[in-house]
């Protein structure tokens, strides 16, 4: 089989790649990027050589460029991680949100109307759903759940959800999506909470936490996300929406703190900073229905996977500094 990874480069692209070529390694990989600030050559050095492993660089809203990976790959599965998620991002520029998650998006599917396929997945996120308050911990979202995105991030991800269900409905495209939790773990670009705690701890830089810190998420370790997707892909039903979740709820500041107590770093570099607009209180999403088909649940435990994840950066100085110099040049 030959699966098409789009933002391939990325953190949980990346990471899908290495899980698709050590547990089904007679399938091809294709993988398709950009490579924008956030998709990293070095992260796939380990499978570059690979004889079932192919890069292309490429925009999916390339309407060309996406035509020409059909025509020579001959894909059977396209997985579409390719996305603009940072939410600070998005509140500065909506623009390239927009054009990347619901364009691109809308590209792709009019590729898979041409030249057809047995599966069109797409990543997606609990952020399309909104948020829940703290003091309801009792209340958790079900697919059935309506869109309230609250970030233009979330609110394109929602758009291209939408695409992809449309298409689905008026053209019969076999299409999947999952909406996941928060991902952590190996690779993941220093813009996100975990990442950019871990290296600011490491430098001994002031960690900035926005508002009061209790912002609640749902940590996922990409392993799993990574095997919960694959799931999907190969047995999920057509035209149907799984959440994925790690039941792993801890507030912005507990997480930090966690770091710093691994790191070995004291607590007086956590620095509180001006609230993000709009930012969410908690996310909490009832995964009950990929546990029930195609039968799924969370296999990494919170406190060991942060663990490995912050000994995964140590270990890998040479790769956390060239993503570093890179940031620092933005």
């Amino acid at each position: 089989m030959v699966v098409v990874v789009t933002g391939g480069a990325g953190f949980i692209g990346a990471n899908f790649i290495f899980y698709q070529l050590k547990h089904h390694p007679k399938d091809r990989i294709i993988c398709l990027d950009k490579l924008t600030y956030a998709g990293n050559m070095e992260t796939l050095e380990p499978v570059l050589n690979n004889e079932n492993f192919r890069f292309i660089k490429g925009d999916i809203a390339d309407k060309e460029i996406v035509e020409r990976v059909f025509i020579e790959g001959k894909p059977d599965i396209i997985v579409n991680f390719a996305a603009e998620s940072h939410v600070d991002r998005s509140i500065d520029d909506p623009g390239i949100f927009i054009k990347t998650n619901i364009i691109g998006t809308q590209v792709l599917l009019d590729a898979c109307r041409k030249f057809g396929i047995k599966r069109f997945h797409q990543i997606s996120t609990d952020e399309v759903y909104g948020d829940l308050p703290l003091d309801r911990p009792d209340l958790f979202l079900t697919e059935e759940a309506p869109l309230r995105a609250s970030s233009p991030y979330a609110a394109s991800k929602a758009g291209a959800d939408l695409t992809v269900l449309a298409y689905h409905r008026t053209y019969g495209i076999p299409v999947s999506i999952t909406r996941c939790s928060n991902n952590f773990g190996p690779y993941q670009y220093p813009e996100k909470l975990i990442p950019l705690a871990i290296s600011y701890a490491l430098e001994d830089k002031p960690i900035p936490v926005y508002g009061d810190g209790k912002n609640v998420r749902d940590w996922l370790y990409v392993e799993d996300s990574c095997e919960a997707i694959d799931l999907v892909m190969r047995k999920g039903r057509d035209g149907e929406i799984y959440n994925i979740g790690g039941h792993n709820e801890k507030s912005n500041l507990d997480v930090i703190k966690t770091v710093l107590k691994l790191t070995d770093k004291p607590e007086s570099l956590i620095t509180f900073v001006a609230d993000r607009p709009g930012h969410d209180r908690r996310y909490g999403i009832d995964y009950s229905k990929i546990q029930a088909e195609p039968g799924w649940s969370p296999k990494c435990d919170f406190d060991d996977s942060i663990r490995q994840t912050v000994e995964w950066y140590l270990n890998n100085k040479e790769w956390r500094e060239s993503i570093n110099k890179r940031r620092r040049k933005l």
